[in-house]
Protein backbone atom coordinates (compact mmCIF):
# COMPACT_ATOMS: atom_id res chain seq x y z
CA UNK A 1 0.00 0.00 0.00
CA UNK A 2 1.42 3.33 -0.99
CA UNK A 3 1.11 5.97 1.70
CA UNK A 4 2.23 8.80 -0.58
CA UNK A 5 -1.39 9.85 -1.21
CA UNK A 6 -2.08 10.07 2.50
CA UNK A 7 -1.23 12.60 5.17
CA UNK A 8 0.84 11.70 8.18
CA UNK A 9 -0.65 12.89 11.45
CA UNK A 10 2.04 15.58 11.77
CA UNK A 11 1.13 16.98 8.37
CA UNK A 12 -2.54 16.99 9.29
CA UNK A 13 -1.68 18.76 12.55
CA UNK A 14 0.09 21.52 10.61
CA UNK A 15 -2.81 21.90 8.17
CA UNK A 16 -5.44 22.09 10.92
CA UNK A 17 -3.39 23.94 13.55
CA UNK A 18 -4.20 21.26 16.10
CA UNK A 19 -1.71 19.24 18.08
CA UNK A 20 -0.82 15.69 17.18
CA UNK A 21 -2.17 14.70 20.60
CA UNK A 22 -5.55 16.25 19.83
CA UNK A 23 -5.74 14.44 16.50
CA UNK A 24 -4.77 11.15 18.16
CA UNK A 25 -7.51 11.73 20.72
CA UNK A 26 -10.04 12.45 17.96
CA UNK A 27 -8.94 9.22 16.32
CA UNK A 28 -9.13 7.25 19.58
CA UNK A 29 -12.73 8.35 20.24
CA UNK A 30 -13.82 7.75 16.65
CA UNK A 31 -14.14 11.30 15.36
CA UNK A 32 -11.34 10.98 12.85
CA UNK A 33 -10.48 7.71 11.16
CA UNK A 34 -7.03 7.03 9.77
CA UNK A 35 -7.19 5.25 6.42
CA UNK A 36 -4.07 3.31 7.28
CA UNK A 37 -1.89 2.57 10.27
CA UNK A 38 1.61 1.60 9.20
CA UNK A 39 3.74 -1.15 10.66
CA UNK A 40 5.61 1.65 12.41
CA UNK A 41 2.37 2.76 14.12
CA UNK A 42 2.10 5.96 12.08
CA UNK A 43 -1.43 7.03 11.33
CA UNK A 44 -2.15 8.05 7.78
CA UNK A 45 -5.19 10.12 6.87
CA UNK A 46 -7.01 10.86 3.63
CA UNK A 47 -6.25 14.15 1.90
CA UNK A 48 -9.72 15.45 2.91
CA UNK A 49 -9.15 14.73 6.63
CA UNK A 50 -8.52 18.44 7.24
CA UNK A 51 -12.09 19.11 6.04
CA UNK A 52 -13.42 16.69 8.65
CA UNK A 53 -11.30 18.39 11.32
CA UNK A 54 -12.70 21.75 10.20
CA UNK A 55 -16.21 20.30 10.59
CA UNK A 56 -15.34 19.19 14.12
CA UNK A 57 -13.97 22.65 14.98
CA UNK A 58 -17.07 24.39 13.56
CA UNK A 59 -19.37 22.07 15.48
CA UNK A 60 -17.41 22.79 18.66
CA UNK A 61 -17.71 26.53 17.97
CA UNK A 62 -21.49 26.02 17.97
CA UNK A 63 -21.24 24.41 21.39
CA UNK A 64 -21.52 20.77 20.39
CA UNK A 65 -19.61 18.35 22.59
CA UNK A 66 -17.24 15.79 21.11
CA UNK A 67 -19.78 13.09 22.02
CA UNK A 68 -22.51 14.95 20.12
CA UNK A 69 -20.19 15.47 17.16
CA UNK A 70 -19.50 11.72 17.14
CA UNK A 71 -23.25 11.06 17.05
CA UNK A 72 -23.55 13.40 14.07
CA UNK A 73 -20.63 11.78 12.26
CA UNK A 74 -21.95 8.29 13.02
CA UNK A 75 -25.27 9.16 11.37
CA UNK A 76 -23.43 10.59 8.35
CA UNK A 77 -21.07 7.60 8.16
CA UNK A 78 -24.16 5.37 8.25
CA UNK A 79 -25.27 6.97 4.99
CA UNK A 80 -27.87 9.39 6.35
CA UNK A 81 -27.86 13.17 6.48
CA UNK A 82 -27.74 14.15 10.17
CA UNK A 83 -29.51 17.53 9.90
CA UNK A 84 -32.54 16.40 11.95
CA UNK A 85 -30.21 15.25 14.73
CA UNK A 86 -28.25 18.52 14.52
CA UNK A 87 -31.45 20.56 14.84
CA UNK A 88 -32.62 18.46 17.79
CA UNK A 89 -29.26 18.84 19.54
CA UNK A 90 -29.30 22.57 18.81
CA UNK A 91 -32.79 22.94 20.27
CA UNK A 92 -31.61 21.18 23.43
CA UNK A 93 -28.62 23.55 23.64
CA UNK A 94 -30.89 26.58 23.30
CA UNK A 95 -33.17 25.26 26.07
CA UNK A 96 -30.17 24.62 28.34
CA UNK A 97 -28.82 28.11 27.64
CA UNK A 98 -32.18 29.64 28.54
CA UNK A 99 -32.07 27.81 31.89
CA UNK A 100 -28.46 28.89 32.48
CA UNK A 101 -29.27 32.51 31.59
CA UNK A 102 -32.14 32.50 34.07
CA UNK A 103 -29.91 31.02 36.79
CA UNK A 104 -27.12 33.48 36.06
CA UNK A 105 -29.54 36.42 36.07
CA UNK A 106 -30.81 35.37 39.49
CA UNK A 107 -27.24 34.95 40.73
CA UNK A 108 -26.28 38.36 39.35
CA UNK A 109 -29.20 39.91 41.25
CA UNK A 110 -28.07 38.19 44.43
CA UNK A 111 -24.53 39.51 43.98
CA UNK A 112 -25.83 43.02 43.33
CA UNK A 113 -27.82 42.81 46.58
CA UNK A 114 -24.66 41.88 48.48
CA UNK A 115 -22.76 44.72 46.85
CA UNK A 116 -25.45 47.25 47.80
CA UNK A 117 -25.75 45.88 51.33
CA UNK A 118 -22.00 45.87 51.87
CA UNK A 119 -21.67 49.42 50.54
CA UNK A 120 -24.27 50.64 53.07
CA UNK A 121 -23.10 48.57 56.04
CA UNK A 122 -19.46 47.59 55.73
CA UNK A 123 -18.43 45.01 58.29
CA UNK A 124 -15.87 46.01 60.91
CA UNK A 125 -12.36 44.73 60.38
CA UNK A 126 -11.86 41.48 62.24
CA UNK A 127 -8.53 39.78 62.58
CA UNK A 128 -10.18 36.38 63.10
CA UNK A 129 -11.82 36.23 59.67
CA UNK A 130 -10.25 36.56 56.26
CA UNK A 131 -13.04 38.90 55.15
CA UNK A 132 -16.06 39.63 57.35
CA UNK A 133 -18.11 40.52 54.28
CA UNK A 134 -17.76 37.05 52.79
CA UNK A 135 -18.05 35.47 56.24
CA UNK A 136 -21.48 37.09 56.58
CA UNK A 137 -22.85 35.25 53.53
CA UNK A 138 -25.02 32.25 54.39
CA UNK A 139 -24.30 28.97 52.60
CA UNK A 140 -27.29 27.68 50.65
Amino acid sequence: MSVVAYLKIGELAKQTQLTVGTLRYYSDIGLLQPVHIGDNGYRYYAQNASEQVQFIKKAQALGFTLEEIKQILDVRNGGDIPCDLVQSLLNNKIEQLAIQIKQMTLFKGELEEYRASWAKNPEPISKEEVCPLIASVPLH
